[in-house]
């Protein structure tokens, strides 16, 4: 079972990691206030929607449709729900990671005032997610289009901010090498996955897909990063962000969601590091530079380097840059100037010769690369 704190007992615990992988019991905002500053990766967050509901909605054969009509999706105005907002935003930006993202997912009833205020609080949208559902609840008064999408807001704290997780080039490939798209299409949670009490009822009226949260997480964490949900409601986020070997921070205040998502975050076991390493390209690789390679040892000053084709040869200098053919600079540089081009990568143009075979100075590097990361 995930371990549950009440707000109180957090603030007395001696561990300062105590609310990793845990559910805090209390009002966000309070919640939020008891965890240290910059501390979380990235927020998920699946606010009140203020749906507005006007009474019971019935179905043509006048049977009621199970929404969400819970006290905590009502608010008294317009300008309550946006005071609100505010709070738990300005509450999620203190705990957020300057690299980290936040998303933020809505109907149309409440996204646009979200919007607005990430946008009033200088926090950075990097896209609008539009998530399709496959199998939407019709419109039953047949007076509106069928409303079947969500919108989700992903967003970095500001609009300088640098470094913050996108695995594009892992989401490029498992989308068949084409680039992932803001349109994003799931079926809403129902079936086998949908929790249900001893009732046959919904545990939760806005339970959200797990493919839809992992996604999420794939798209914008790496395995070890901490996930924030400030409404966790049945711990979709947890149970996701534990498979996926990540690690999470729930908050909620209602006691029968916190049992249900505890019970259900414990049955989870995690994947294992093969199926949770993340593909990554060169744009996502540490920076490493030629000179380098010469203070590892790995290449020495007075070596020749050549073409693939050995039609084009230089000199390494102890500076770290080449000269062939009386022009000194750099790989890339003295690689253009040989073969009369304006650019050239010297990573893969220039070779050095082991063992009488010639390889390309970007295997030296992968290896500086893989020493970085401690892989040797």
């Amino acid at each position: 079972m995930a371990s549950v704190f009440p707000i109180a007992e957090l603030r007395r615990s001696s561990d300062p990691l105590a609310w990793v992988d845990s559910i805090i019991k209390g009002d966000c905002v309070s919640a939020l206030e008891a965890l240290p500053d910059k501390s979380v990766d990235v927020i998920f967050a699946d606010p009140p929607y203020n749906l507005q509901l006007g009474g019971a909605l019935h179905r043509p054969d006048q049977s009621v449709v199970d929404a969400c009509d819970d006290e905590w999706d009502q608010f008294a105005s317009f300008e309550a729900y946006d005071a609100f907002t505010r709070a738990w935003l300005l509450a999620c930006r203190r705990v957020l990671k300057p690299t980290g993202t936040i998303w933020v997912i809505g109907s149309y009833h409440n996204i646009f005032r979200v919007g607005a205020t990430l946008q009033d609080l200088n926090f950075w949208i990097l896209n609008d997610i539009v998530w399709r559902k496959t199998n939407p609840m019709p419109n039953f008064k047949g007076r509106r289009f069928q409303n079947a999408h969500e919108t989700m807001i992903w967003a970095s704290p500001d609009p300088k901010a640098k470094g913050y997780t996108f695995n594009y080039d892992a989401l490029k490939a498992s989308n068949d090498d084409v680039q992932m798209r803001s349109d994003w299409l799931f079926p809403i949670c129902s079936g086998g996955e949908r929790l249900k009490g001893d009732d046959g009822k919904k545990v939760h009226p806005t339970q959200k897909p797990e493919a839809l949260l992992a996604r999420v997480i794939m798209a914008s964490t790496k395995p070890g990063d901490i996930v924030l949900d400030p409404f966790f409601g049945s711990g979709t986020t947890g149970a996701v962000a534990k498979r996926l070997g990540r690690h999470f921070v729930g908050i909620e205040r209602e006691q029968d969601y916190i049992d249900a998502a505890s019970a259900r975050i414990a049955a989870v076991e995690p994947l294992g590091k093969v199926e949770l390493t993340v593909l990554t390209g060169k744009k996502a690789e540490p920076r490493v530079a030629f000179n380098v390679l010469l203070e590892a040892g790995l290449v020495k000053p007075g070596q020749v380097l050549t073409d693939a084709k050995r039609r084009h040869s230089a000199i390494i200098r102890a500076d770290g840059t080449l000269t062939a053919n009386g022009e000194a600079g750099s790989i890339h540089r003295v690689g253009a100037k040989v073969q009369g081009l304006d650019a050239c990568n010297g990573w893969t143009f220039w070779h050095v010769e082991e063992k009488g075979a010639l390889k390309p100075i970007d295997d030296l590097r992968s290896i500086i690369r893989s020493r970085m990361g401690g892989l040797e």
